[in-house]
């Protein structure tokens, strides 16, 4: 038997790679998830919420009013900032909070509103504080927009905001397990001359908030159409009619000569690190290579489409993992570490440094030191790490 309960802030709490650390401290884990709960517990108690749950290593708050809620999340990431962790490591925790009605069972909450209040909170990075559209106003704190998203299992897109609080991180890599959902839609075309597949990326990237303007099946027809429609991107397969060769790349290479303000993404059946250097060897702003069995993964495949259409770029780790093992004289790439060469590898696929942290669960630290290192011994000249990151990728491809 359920009845409807009155409105609560939940906040949801989640150790970011918890599974890392297991692995890296043993026994210790132990020790830090006390140490965890513990910072969780006394700031969810100071401000008059109350436990409701804690799994694994989760936590999961309630509370009567939203700025309970934010000011708990709040003092608790600053409580796990300035606790003095084990072998001086980062331990982060993700947070979420939603504002609902849930309904109330024997054992507690339950109902959409818990869900959401999960998604949202498994959302975001360690030392970040995101809100649902029900939590961001008003609060006691400062807010950042991060748009509209649309999470896993949940209907509709959910508008989420950020956090901001003097002592805390700003700044965070694009929110986890989401398809952001843009207010103004970024444009994009399809060459493909498989009616399936084209219609198949079409219909991915229009669920994940992209708007196809046109589709061709040749490249006379893409080159009209962006010539037409001035899209953010071009996504080109790189064999098409009439020859099955190369007409894809070279349409690219026109697209990026005659439009630079278009960015192409190449889909290509097989690894060709040559076509690749083809594509890239004028510059590596607005330009993407991947196969096509990367489209299965849509979070993944619509990060890159809006990674290549914002300027940046994105390599198959495939094609990155060949054209880092070519063996050449005198190559600048030698100088590197493996450690070293495994960063150059996430950069050149277009990663940021806290998804490269992410991907090889060390420290935003640790990878700023790494990328440092590279560019100094590629001997690349001090300017803005974005610029770098490009001329970087170049050396490897040359």
């Amino acid at each position: 038997m359920t009845e409807s309960e009155s409105t609560v802030a939940f906040l949801l709490c989640d150790i970011e790679g918890s599974t890392r650390l297991v692995h890296e401290t043993g026994e210790l884990y132990a020790t830090i998830l006390n140490d965890v709960r513990r910072i969780l517990r006394g700031s969810v108690a100071e401000h008059g919420g109350a436990v409701i749950d804690a799994p694994g290593d989760e936590l999961f708050a309630a509370f009567a009013t939203l700025d309970a809620a934010t000011a708990a999340a709040v003092g608790a990431q600053r409580g796990l900032i300035e606790h003095a962790w084990p072998d001086a490591r980062d331990v982060r925790v993700r947070m979420g909070i939603h504002v609902g009605e849930p309904l109330v069972t024997e054992d507690g909450y339950t109902g959409i509103d818990v869900h959401r209040a999960a998604r949202i909170g498994s959302a975001g990075h360690g030392g970040q504080i995101l809100l649902s559209a029900t939590a961001s106003e008003p609060t006691p704190f400062a807010v950042r927009d991060l748009g509209n998203h649309r999470l896993a299992g949940l209907p509709e897109p959910e508008h989420i905001y950020q956090v901001l609080a003097d002592g805390l991180p700003r700044d965070f890599p694009p929110l986890r397990n989401t398809i952001a959902m843009l207010g103004n839609a970024m444009t994009v075309v399809i060459a493909e001359d498989s009616v399936l597949l084209r219609e198949g990326v079409a219909r991915l990237l229009g669920e994940a908030g992209f708007e196809v303007a046109a589709q061709s099946d040749n490249a006379d027809d893409l080159l009209r159409h962006v010539a037409l429609h001035k899209p953010e991107i071009a996504i080109v397969d790189i064999r098409m009619p009439p020859t099955h060769t190369d007409e894809g790349l070279v349409a690219a290479r026109t697209i990026r000569e005659r439009f630079p303000d278009t960015g192409v993404l190449v889909l290509s059946q097989y690894v060709e690190p040559a076509y690749a250097i083809g594509l890239l060897e004028d510059g590596a702003d607005g330009v993407g290579y991947l196969l096509k069995d990367r489209i299965s993964d849509l979070e993944e495949f619509a990060s890159a489409v809006r990674r290549v259409g914002e300027g940046g770029s994105a390599l198959d780790p495939e094609v990155v993992s060949q054209l880092l093992g070519r063996r050449r004289t005198n190559d600048p790439l030698d100088a590197l570490t493996p450690r070293e060469r495994e960063v150059m590898e996430l950069i050149a696929q277009g990663r940021s440094n806290q998804a490269i942290a992410d991907r090889m669960f060390v420290t935003l630290r640790a990878v700023e030191k790494h990328v440092t290192s590279i560019f100094t011994k590629l001997d690349l000249p001090a300017s803005t790490d974005d610029h770098r990151r490009v001329l970087a990728v170049l050396r490897m491809l040359r």
